[in-house]
Order: C-alpha cells, then structure tokens, then sequence
C-alpha cells in the first residue's frame, strides 16, 4: 500500500504542470541612454551576482543590424543589452527591437523571453509586442516607464517650439539655459517626446493604451519617494503602473521601490528575484 501512494505521488509530480520560467531576458533602456546604463548603474553587476550570465549585445549600425555575441558558459539564465536609437520616435526603435526580438528567438527558439524595458524603453517594448505580437515573449517587466506619460515631455516639446512672433528671442533665452547641445538633441528628438505625452486625441499613447495586448505577463516596477528621497521627479508613479492603462487593468503585477526615476544596483537585485 505504501509503494502505491508512493508512485502515485511520484506519477503525479511527473505529470504536474511546470510553472514557466523564463530564462533569456532583455534588458531596453530609455530615452537619452543606452545599452552600457545598465552596467554602470549597477543592474548587469547584480544579475551576474544572481548567476545571469551576458550572452551578447544588439543593436544598429549605419550598416544594419549589429549581433555581438559575448563568451558565456553553458547556461539557463542568460541575458542581451540592445542599443536603440533612443532619439528616434517609438515606432521606429519599436522596429528594431522587434528585429532584436527576432534574432534573439534564433538563438534560443525553445525558450521563452522577457522584456526588461527601463523609463521610455518600456513604453517602446509595449509598442512592439502589441504592433509585432509577442512571439516567444512571455512577460514584460517595465521599470518607471510613462505608460500614461508624462508632463517632462509637454515641458520639453515646449521649450524647442520657436514659432511665433518671439521665437528667436525664446530660442535664444532657453539655449542660454539649456545649452546648445541639450537645446539640439530635444530639438532632432521631438518625435520621441510627442510619444510620451500624455494620452489624448492623436498621441501615440492614446492609441497604445486602448489596442488589445497579448496575453503574457505583465509587471510594473514603480518608483516612489520616501522621508529622504523625493521619488522620481520625471516620470509620476501612476503613469508607471501599467495596471492604469485601459486594456492591461487589472493584468500587472506590481512592485514599488523608494528611489528616483535612474536605474541603481537595487534594481538589478529585484530583477534577480522576480526572473
């Protein structure tokens, strides 16, 4: 009787549904950054910590697509940085992400994918799955990103608007400010900051928010302030909890960390336990 119980249980611990975890992620930056913000703020140090292992960086060249892969040893957890021209409006860096997507199922076509997408990044990789479908994408994990936008977009598409009767006087006043080269970079990037406004008729995020999304798992990291942090200044906690947007309520996971609106080690750590 007791060997039967007991190849009952091992019958049914063979036959139990595994819950999926997913063992390839890709970690998207954000506006005004690239690929290398997340090792020197400290996440890459902290996965590596966790047993991650970097099997290589993506990204584009004015020849096309860049694959960079990077010696790692045999392994379950691996990860990718991609570099998108984060300059560029979110449909087009939504394409390239889409042609990383792509590259990175090739190379590991029996394994499930993350999304890691940081501040504007996770924006752009929502984008993506809802324009290009998941794919082997089973979770998308966003960190302080505006799924609702935000008003740090308004203020910039507001400084470079140099219409009018006093345009030049405007210009020439937020160039002292600002600086030059600030001054150009909002000014070529324009596309972009449209992107992040928040919703309302013919804005990206409008449309974005009400489109159906695939049926993966979502999780918002939230950012928020405490006695000695103020939280983050760029980007409002309700606009990063993706539980705010119409088609995903009710859908995220959430979790909230007491810091400002930039990547730190601390993020690397919980990445590590929620992968």
């Amino acid at each position: 009787m007791k060997i039967c119980r007991i190849l009952l249980l091992f019958i049914i611990f063979l036959t139990a549904p595994l819950t999926a975890q997913a063992k390839v992620a890709i970690l998207v930056h954000g506006y005004l950054s690239d690929a290398g913000t997340w090792e020197y703020s400290g996440v890459n140090p902290m996965l590596r910590q966790a047993g991650w292992q970097q099997a290589g960086h993506l990204g584009i060249s004015p020849t096309g697509f860049v694959d960079q892969p990077l010696p790692h040893k045999q392994g379950d957890k691996l990860f990718y940085t991609v570099n998108l021209p984060s300059l560029a409006p979110a449909p087009v860096q939504a394409g390239w992400l889409k042609a990383t997507l792509e590259r990175v199922s090739e190379k590991h076509p029996e394994e499930e994918i993350t999304i890691v997408g940081h501040s504007a990044g996770g924006v752009v990789a929502r984008l993506a799955l809802v324009q290009y479908g998941a794919g082997r994408v089973n979770r998308l994990i966003t960190i302080a990103a505006p799924h609702l936008g935000t008003d740090k977009a308004i203020r910039a598409l507001d400084a470079v608007d140099d219409g009018g009767m006093f345009g030049m006087i405007k210009e020439w006043v937020v160039r002292e400010e600002i600086g030059d080269r600030m001054y150009n970079t909002l000014r070529v990037s324009r596309g972009i900051l449209f992107n992040l406004v928040p919703p309302a008729p013919g804005t990206l995020l409008f449309w974005l928010n009400v489109q159906p999304h695939p049926d993966i798992e979502y999780i918002s990291i939230i950012r928020s302030g405490g006695y000695v942090i103020a939280g983050d200044l760029v980007v409002p906690p309700f606009s990063q909890d993706m539980n705010q947007v119409p088609a995903l309520r009710g859908k995220s996971k959430v979790y909230i960390t007491v810091q400002g609106h930039e990547l730190t080690p601390a993020d690397g750590k919980l990445l590590a336990d929620i992968l």
